[in-house]
């Protein structure tokens, strides 16, 4: 498969792309939303920061007790009840009396049963496109989630300005029913992946045999620490200019957006492979810019080019589907999103401590340099994997 024409040619794509969009609208919406309503109410850069990323942080239980189920649900099935229950606490997230503590218990909810989404999600989108259509479909995919965030976090901002963010909220919670309407309409029923009950015992053995792997431990790893690292970057948007975060997040979308475009369609495959470890470098570089405290123009541009580097998960992941059994295909794509989520919301948390402590500005790029360094590490344990692998 070669052609976007042909992507969306293929059954089921369309509307399967299209709930995921809505999707993708109603959490960037909603996460910032909900990031301004925290900042407002407690003025801590930790708490707003924590509150938009902080669902991530449970990924890490579902990834460990609940994702044999990401092979074993009826695909059609779980991802139309999901954006159902993701409809109803976002919903409640938007209630007057809603204390801060309630606000995170909602979150930390929300974020347990995401965890599970993702190998449903991205299980079911290489059965529709087979191994060899993966990559550009995953590519359009990530291309979707720029353009979107860019949608979400201006019409979110805008919303958030002119309304209040409670009216966000709301109306995330009503295009998450949308993406539900048109998941039970637009695909047809399957049977699991996997037969069997999902249970503790299967998530379990299945996250072994995948970390068993050298190779596929180091993607894991690659897909999971400098990416988070910088996502601890992104979660302090809000704190380092209120009033302008909605432009910081639309220009990093912009820049996620070239960078999908620039590896899923443009780079062959040949040099792409060879870019997942520059990518990510480019994704940490630009932040070590906030240390000097740039005005808004320049920290736009920084945080689009930096963006850019987010292509990087592609290569990544098109090794791990490389790497994986079709069995596995479900679980190994959750465990990557749901390790991903859990850095991302590991990071924030850290950067706003960091902030706490200091300031956004400091923590930025204190995250930056984590992330670069991390990820020379990662290039030099390759290296010497290299060998190794040659002579077996």
């Amino acid at each position: 498969m070669r052609s976007y024409r042909e992507l969306f040619r293929t059954p089921e794509f369309t509307p399967f792309f299209l709930a995921a969009s809505a999707q993708t609208v109603a959490q960037t919406m909603g996460g910032l939303a909900l990031g301004t309503l925290v900042y407002r109410a407690t003025g801590s850069p930790l708490l707003s920061a924590v509150s938009m990323f902080g669902s991530s942080l449970v990924q890490v239980l579902g990834a460990t007790l609940l994702l044999s189920a990401a092979d074993r649900l009826p695909p059609r099935a779980a991802l139309t009840a999901l954006p159902l229950l993701f409809a109803a606490a976002t919903a409640a997230l938007a209630l007057p009396a809603m204390p801060v503590w309630g606000l995170f218990v909602v979150v930390l909810a929300k974020g347990l049963v995401e965890s599970v989404g993702g190998g449903v999600r991205w299980g079911l989108l290489n059965e529709i496109l087979s191994k060899d259509g993966y990559l550009l479909g995953r590519s359009v995919f990530n291309m979707m989630s720029g353009v979107m965030q860019i949608a979400g976090y201006a019409a979110g901002g805008a919303l958030v300005a002119l309304l209040s963010p409670r009216l966000s909220l709301l109306a995330a919670a009503g295009l998450y029913g949308a993406a539900a309407v048109v998941v039970r309409l637009g695909l047809t029923r399957r049977p699991p992946r996997t037969t069997g009950r999902p249970s503790v015992a299967a998530t379990w053995r299945a996250n072994a045999l995948l970390w068993s792997s050298p190779p596929r431990r180091q993607v894991y790893l690659a897909l999971w620490i400098p990416n988070g690292l910088v996502v601890g970057c992104e979660s302090l948007y809000v704190s380092y200019a209120p009033d302008s975060a909605g432009t910081l997040f639309a220009c990093a979308a912009l820049g996620m957006l070239a960078g999908d475009v620039l590896v899923g369609r443009v780079l062959p495959s040949g040099l792409r492979s060879r870019l997942g470890f520059p990518l990510l470098l480019l994704l940490a570089a630009p932040y070590v810019v906030f240390l000097l405290r740039p005005a808004l123009p320049l920290a736009a541009a920084a945080v689009a080019l930096a963006s850019v580097g987010f292509g990087a998960s592609l290569v990544q992941q098109e090794r791990l589907v490389a790497l994986t059994p079709d069995g596995l295909t479900g679980h190994a794509l959750g465990l990557h999103s749901a390790g991903m989520l859990t850095m991302q919301g590991v990071a924030a948390a850290l950067a706003g401590s960091v902030a706490q402590l200091t300031s956004p500005a400091v923590a930025m790029g204190a995250m930056a340099v984590a992330s670069a360094g991390v990820t020379l590490l990662l290039m030099g344990a390759a290296k010497r994997e290299e060998p190794r692998a040659v002579s077996r």
